[in-house]
């Protein structure tokens, strides 16, 4: 049985979304200490939806993809949709992880967490 799905495998080899939004009104940073992955979320936000987000990840294949993933879920999504995302409907948008890799879907679902808690402080 292979380690990882091929959904894991395309979004960590293409993942959607990479980069920095400029003018983000959102911006979230997590890290795990234990693992040493860092992941970034800018949110463009207009009208309580979101209408663009990148992300930032240093990490390891399931933290890239768990980003990738996290971002296909939310974008063009309500702020009050996009609070709801968890960690395991990451993992279960990627056909699964690994358990000992579920903590990259959990970073991934703190990094949206923390860019929304950001946008509602700016406001």
């Amino acid at each position: 049985m292979a380690l990882y799905s091929e959904k894991v495998m395309d979004h960590f080899r293409n993942p959607r979304n990479v980069g920095v939004i400029e003018d983000a009104n959102g911006i979230g940073e997590v890290g795990n200490a234990k693992c040493g992955d860092i992941m970034k979320m800018y949110l463009k936000i207009e009208d309580d939806i979101i209408k663009d987000v990148k992300f930032e990840t240093f990490g390891c294949g399931s933290a890239i993809a768990s980003s990738s993933m996290a971002t296909e879920l939310i974008k063009g999504k309500p702020l009050e949709e996009a609070k709801k995302l968890t960690n395991q409907a990451v993992a279960e948008a990627l056909d699964g992880l690994p358990d000992y890799k579920m903590h990259c879907s959990v970073l991934a679902q703190e990094a949206i967490e923390a860019a929304i808690e950001d946008y509602n402080k700016r406001k």
